[in-house]
């Protein structure tokens, strides 16, 4: 019986907050990241010794994140990526560190407010990336 109060609490809390026009957490945060993403631009990396940069771009407020992930269907495939905010620094965020990213969304920089300019400098992970189409999100 607690069980079954429980649920119904659950349910009437859902529909109060849909009919409010309100929806749950897990549906804000979802709609939030296909917004981000909905925007993403696709970019192809061809293989160099040296890293390549992309952009200048402008964060907008559509993500708070600059996020990249990796188009291939070929396995172990990954890219090195870094953001670097020109209008501050030549150098890359996070301690001028670069991160290893995939096909699963990754995030490059966090918390970037919106109007802050950046490149984008990626460099393969190995030799296995030749022809990467990755995309980007900010």
């Amino acid at each position: 019986m607690i069980r079954t109060r429980a649920f119904a609490a659950a349910l009437f809390t859902a529909a109060s907050l849909l009919g409010a026009g309100v929806a749950p957490a897990s549906a804000q945060t979802s709609a939030a990241a296909v917004s981000c993403y909905g925007g993403a631009r696709t970019l192809t990396y061809h293989y160099q010794a040296a890293a390549k940069e992309y952009g200048t771009y402008t964060t907008s407020s559509r993500c708070n994140d600059v996020n990249i992930r990796l188009i291939t269907d070929v396995p172990g495939v990954y890219l090195d990526a870094c953001v670097v905010f020109v209008d501050h620094t030549s150098k890359c965020n996070n301690g001028d560190a670069y991160t290893t990213h995939g096909t699963e969304w990754g995030t490059v920089a966090t918390d970037v407010k919106d109007g802050t300019h950046f490149v984008l400098r990626v460099h393969a992970y190995d030799t296995d990336a030749q022809n990467v189409t990755f995309q980007i999100a900010y």
